[in-house]
């Protein structure tokens, strides 16, 4: 009988990469020499690499093969046309335009969408989206649930937006002053939590009684469709295709890293259906990115990215991506470590205020869990929490998030269930002496995105 809960792995492993683990002496010396940054250590002193899901996927047979009939004209590369194809099917927007990832996307729309003191509403900020918004004089505004701001609390669909936070906003600044509302699918910062198809519904209707646009963080949205299939009353016998496809109507466009759920190393868009807004993207994306037919992509980067979005939305890898995480997420908690609940969608969250109750949030309790799983394990992840939410461009004063968090991110298709039992040993081994993990302060700060190349010391 096959087992559902957690699903073998629905491929074959053909080509493998060596990987080692270096004795806990040299991890220590690298630990100090990266700053108790995780993302300052080499890779090959990684045993096992949490760090990101974002361009560290497995790709196909079918993508390598892709990579091989890559057109690399400057202009209008087939390889172009196909992605542009696949895109406008899975979509179903009017205008796709290429970018080198997510955050290209991201940067030009804050630059044509936002006027200098517009808010920029969303579902839980994200780092390089919020960035990019300030920077284009915006202010960004949470408006999630309540629920997603705490870890022991159960709901479907914790990335849902709080329509009466979002209404309170336009009553209060004008729907004038509101550049259009952010919708993330799924949250990355509420540990991956998914939106339902009843509450873009829901935003979509009350935006069109206002005027406003609503723009998606697509980023990880074939997840967050398993989900709506798995949860929400109607969709259990749709297809993934489907309610990727239906999610998509309710939105004006969106941004999208396709190192994610495309399931490649680089690439992403933009997409859009107002056509003068289109016309403004592909003269930016000529300036920031490249040519509006490969937008900072080559060739055969597009055919992988167009042939990853069509095997990620077949139900058998995205039921099996979904679970292997969820199993971690099981371990953990059946072991009594304080995990955000439910597990998400393409990471298991370490809740670091209750993993570290001895250290305050200014001590960067997350930033040390991190850099002391790998000290411990060998096992690199990465801190959600107050380091990433940086400073106020205001004040000055540090973001304080309810949420303090390390990510176990999954890359796709890379690591087996032996893998996540490592893992798991290693947190709960940790979380059994955690008393022993002290706090941080900086050594160098950067202004700007600063849990990149941030360094630490520890107090």
């Amino acid at each position: 009988m096959l087992d559902t809960k957690y699903p073998a792995e629905p491929f074959r492993i053909k080509s493998v990469e060596p990987v080692k683990m270096i004795d806990r002496e040299t991890r220590e010396k690298v630990l100090k020499e990266a700053g108790y940054n995780t993302f300052l250590l080499n890779s090959e002193d990684v045993y096992i690499d949490l760090l990101t899901d974002s361009g560290t996927n497995a790709m196909s047979d079918k993508q390598w093969a892709g990579m091989m009939m890559g057109d690399e004209a400057y202009a209008g590369s087939r390889n172009w046309h196909y992605l542009e194809a696949t895109v406008k099917e899975l979509f179903g927007f009017k205008h796709v335009v290429p970018t080198h990832q997510g955050r290209g996307a991201e940067n030009i729309l804050s630059t044509l969408a936002i006027k200098a003191g517009q808010y920029t509403p969303g579902n839980m900020y994200f780092t390089t989206t919020r960035y990019h918004q300030e920077a284009n004089g915006g202010i960004f505004y949470d408006i999630v649930i309540d629920e997603a701001h705490d870890t022991t609390a159960y709901h479907p669909f914790k990335g849902n937006i709080d329509l009466n936070k979002l209404k309170g906003l336009i009553d209060k600044v004008g729907a004038e002053q509101i550049a259009y509302v952010c919708l993330a699918i799924t949250v990355n910062l509420a540990g991956g939590q998914p939106v339902s198809i009843e509450n873009m519904k829901a935003v979509r209707e009350l935006c069109d009684k206002y005027g406003i646009k609503v723009y998606y963080d697509a980023t990880r949205c074939v997840e967050n469709a398993f989900y709506i299939k798995e949860r929400e009353a109607g969709y259990s016998n749709k297809t993934i295709a489907e309610i990727v496809h239906e999610s998509f109507s309710y939105a004006d466009g969106c941004t999208m890293s396709g190192k994610k759920d495309g399931i490649t190393n680089i690439g992403g868009f933009l997409c859009m259906n107002d056509d003068e807004l289109f016309i403004r993207a592909k003269e930016l994306v000529v300036v920031f990115e490249g040519m509006p037919s490969y937008g900072g992509m080559t060739g055969r980067d597009m055919e992988a990215l167009a042939i990853g979005l069509r095997e990620s939305v077949q139900y058998e890898y995205i039921e099996h991506r979904i679970k292997q995480v969820r199993y971690l997420g099981d371990l953990l908690l059946d072991a009594g470590v304080p995990i955000m609940e439910p597990v998400g969608g393409h990471a298991v969250f370490l809740d670091a205020k209750r993993f570290c109750p001895h250290l305050t949030q200014d001590q960067f309790p997350a930033q040390s869990l991190a850099a002391n799983l790998y000290l411990e394990s060998g096992v690199r992840s990465m801190e959600r929490g107050i380091v990433s939410a940086g400073r106020d461009v205001n004040t000055g004063e540090n973001h304080k998030p309810k949420l303090e968090l390390v990510r176990l991110t999954i890359p796709r298709r890379v690591y087996t269930y032996a893998h996540m039992d490592v893992v798991a040993r290693a947190v709960i081994a940790l979380h059994k002496n955690k008393e022993k993990i002290r706090g941080l302060r900086f050594v160098y700060e950067p202004k700007q995105l600063r849990f990149f190349t941030a360094r630490f010391e520890e107090i």
